[in-house]
């Protein structure tokens, strides 16, 4: 039986450590209700750390079997995904070519955006208990965007792409929460199996979940938020900070 076209395999990379990161880690130390960040969401830029993190990787690409290495490039026009791409293909000598899709763009925060936890909380009680009501998937802050919101742009993507790269080796470079919302799609797991994989792991910077399409047309994991590229590089810490504001 013909199966229906699209990449015979699908990377997915969480951007490098951007200074937005950075700004949560201090507020969240400090306790502070707001980040302390004077651009948009879109614009924030990549930290030191995070530069070395998307050269690190691209480097990493460069070793692999020419085989195995991805042979196409979508990235979030973020700038912290889309200098991601940039700087890891640079520094892979490989002959890419970089698509931007909004698609891949972070998860739109509305009212929450540059809050941290104890801030949405202080200002928006009523909201915070609406989302304890609702559960981190289906929540959806005023003016933003749910996980479920987020599916629907993937499940869109993969339509679209499918056709476009058939047969080819597909490399995204997106944003925590859409890098998971993609295992909810692709595998096809439940609500709570995949707020289950949210609270056991979570999702490094320039870390690779990749999935290969096997024989019968569907995409088996291969792995899931690797960091194989940063472990030998002492230039290019592990990073985990979070993206999403989220009052629980």
């Amino acid at each position: 039986m013909a199966h229906a076209p699209g990449p015979s395999a699908l990377w997915l990379v969480r951007h490098a450590e951007s200074q937005g990161n950075l700004a949560d880690a201090q507020a969240q130390r400090s306790g502070a209700g707001r980040l302390e960040l004077d651009v948009r969401d879109p614009d924030v830029p990549l930290s030191a750390g995070g530069e070395e993190q998307a050269d690190a990787l691209g480097r990493w690409l460069a070793g692999l079997h020419p085989d195995e290495r991805p042979t196409t490039v979508l990235s979030s026009p973020f700038a912290r995904a889309a200098t991601t791409a940039d700087r890891a293909v640079a520094a892979s000598g490989l002959e890419l070519t970089i698509r931007y899709d909004e698609r891949l763009r972070e998860r739109d925060f509305g009212s929450f955006d540059g809050m941290t936890r104890e801030g949405i909380r202080d200002e928006y009680p009523d909201e915070a208990r609406r989302r304890d009501l609702l559960g981190k998937f289906y929540y959806r802050p005023p003016g933003g965007e749910s996980w479920a919101d987020v599916a629907l742009r993937v499940r869109s993507l993969l339509a679209t792409e499918a056709l476009r790269h058939d047969g080819e080796r597909l490399m995204c470079f997106s944003h925590q929460a859409v890098v998971m919302v993609f295992r909810y799609v692709v595998e096809e797991l439940a609500e709570s199996r995949l707020l289950e994989i949210d609270r056991d792991e979570q999702v490094a910077n320039t870390s690779v979940t990749r999935y290969e399409r096997a024989d019968d047309g569907l995409f088996r994991l291969v792995d899931f938020n690797s960091v194989t590229h940063l472990s030998d590089d002492p230039q290019a810490p592990v990073t985990e900070e979070n993206d999403v504001p989220s009052p629980a």
